[in-house]
């Protein structure tokens, strides 16, 4: 059975939006048609009301064409309330909760497929801290009980369904940035491979991108519809088909003489197990 997912992540609501590519893509999602959409974090700028307002906006409009799976990224999170209230962390994420609920890992099964979240946001904490200063509140990470739960997801779903892990933080270095979205990552990298994920979606880079992770973990890393995309890209989403013997990823990017989104290169890898595609498109353009 084959499963199309719309990933989309680091919208950004606030000052650095542009609302016009927002638009196009609440017209677009209808046309695609995806069996899901899937937004990997940072829905906000800075965890305001009116951010997470219309970012409830899309999730709603979305929701209408198809499930949205969504979760919180580090802009998501109130992370400078940590000092005043240490060891409650229902702080961090109370803005995110009253619009979006108090699951901050969701699971979504599809015919075809089982979506399963980690959390990697968390703030200002002792897993996510590297001795940069810049890395405060910026970088996550995957704690050992995040792979277990979504571990005994995997294990307990039908063994016909794509497994797909939804995290915010990208768990490749970026090809612009040269930065990892997870401190400690490679040892969350082993643990992504050993969840029993095949397909992992993240963001947080500001740069799409498609690659795969231990030769068995394809990776989409969504960029931004925003205005802090690297190297002045256009803004972009991903369109990731799963296949019983492929997954393809499709950049969608914003086309700005038309004002539109229209389809761009497409990266084709196999899935782990399985025979290679027929004709592997050429490697994502950066």
């Amino acid at each position: 059975m084959t499963v199309q997912l719309l990933h989309v992540g680091d919208l950004h609501f606030g000052g650095l939006v542009e609302l016009e590519l927002i638009e196009a893509l609440e017209q677009t999602i209808p046309d695609l048609r995806p069996d899901a959409v899937v937004i990997s974090g940072d829905l906000s700028q800075r965890a305001r009301h009116g951010e997470f307002q219309r970012a409830r906006a899309l999730v709603r409009a979305a929701a209408r064409t198809a499930p949205v799976h969504v979760i919180p990224g580090n802009h998501d999170v109130r992370w400078w309330t940590r000092p005043f209230i240490p060891f409650a962390k229902a702080s961090l994420y109370a803005k995110y909760v009253r619009y979006f609920g108090p699951d901050l890992t969701p699971t979504l099964a599809l015919p075809g497929a089982v979506i399963a979240a980690a959390l990697t946001s968390h703030g200002v904490a002792w897993g996510s801290l590297t001795p940069r200063l810049r890395d405060l509140a910026v970088k996550g990470h995957l704690p050992k009980r995040e792979i277990e739960r979504v571990q005994g997801v995997f294990a307990a779903a039908p063994p016909e369904q794509a497994r797909v892990l939804v995290l915010h933080h990208n768990v490749l270095r970026g090809d612009i940035s040269r930065r990892m979205g997870l401190a400690r990552w490679r040892q969350a990298q082993r643990r992504i491979v050993t969840s029993g994920a095949e397909v992992v979606l993240c963001s947080h880079d500001h740069q799409e991108d498609a690659d795969v992770l231990d030769g068995r973990v394809v990776v989409s890393t969504a960029g931004t519809l925003g205005g802090r995309s690297r190297g002045g890209r256009p803004g972009s989403f991903n369109f990731v088909t799963i296949e019983p013997t492929a997954v393809h990823i499709t950049f969608f990017r914003w086309d700005a003489e038309h004002r539109r989104f229209g389809a761009s290169d497409t990266a084709a890898f196999a899935r782990a197990g399985g025979p290679a595609p027929p004709q592997a498109a050429p490697a994502a353009q950066r």
